[in-house]
């Protein structure tokens, strides 16, 4: 509709109400009714659902600056976070060591998210570093579950960073059965 289909013929009758209207059915009609593959393919209900801390309690992550984490769906998560300066190593690129351990722990929430509670641990994690990262980038990782067995969680991480992928991994995760203290 045009503004002055929307607002009448009369350009006296326009209104900031109807200005406001024609606005909204404009975006309303981008989002949910053009049929432009590049935003009716974006997952719709992982942009609404927020992230949460998970470094609430003191501990290595918790000191090392945090990080946030949400579920996707049963099998998928994602976590976050942003490079500090204490995550450099001497040539200004994230250090290898800090990936590895936003991977562990984003990925071993995931792992403890679809074991009903109990505990588990690390048993196998096989990372591929393929671009470097530097200060203020945001780091976002992507967690799907691949197989739960009543003893193994099996999962695949990809770090991305500016629509680059960062780094993948491939983990084993051990149940331990023990209800998680925390």
């Amino acid at each position: 509709a045009t503004d002055q289909e929307v607002l009448g013929s009369n350009p006296s009758r326009r209104t900031m109400k109807g200005i406001n209207e024609s606005f909204i059915a404009k975006i309303s009609n981008l989002f949910f009714y053009n049929n432009n593959p590049n935003i009716n393919n974006f997952n719709y209900f992982s942009m609404i659902k927020k992230f949460n801390q998970i470094s609430n309690r003191p501990g290595f992550i918790k000191n090392n600056g945090g990080l946030l984490f949400r579920k996707i769906n049963n099998n998928k998560f994602e976590f976050k976070t942003k490079i500090k300066k204490i995550h450099l190593n001497r040539s200004k690129k994230t250090h290898g060591g800090y990936i590895c351990s936003i991977i562990d722990a984003g990925s071993g929430t995931a792992a403890h998210a679809v074991i009903n509670g109990n505990s588990c641990v690390t048993i196998s994690l096989e990372i591929k570093f393929t671009a470097p990262t530097k200060l203020h980038d945001e780091i976002l990782g992507i967690v799907e579950i691949n197989k739960k067995t009543n003893s193994l969680v099996f999962l695949r991480c990809t770090l991305k960073s500016k629509k680059k992928i960062v780094a993948t991994a491939s983990g084993i995760w051990k149940i331990l059965n023990l209800k998680f203290q925390g």
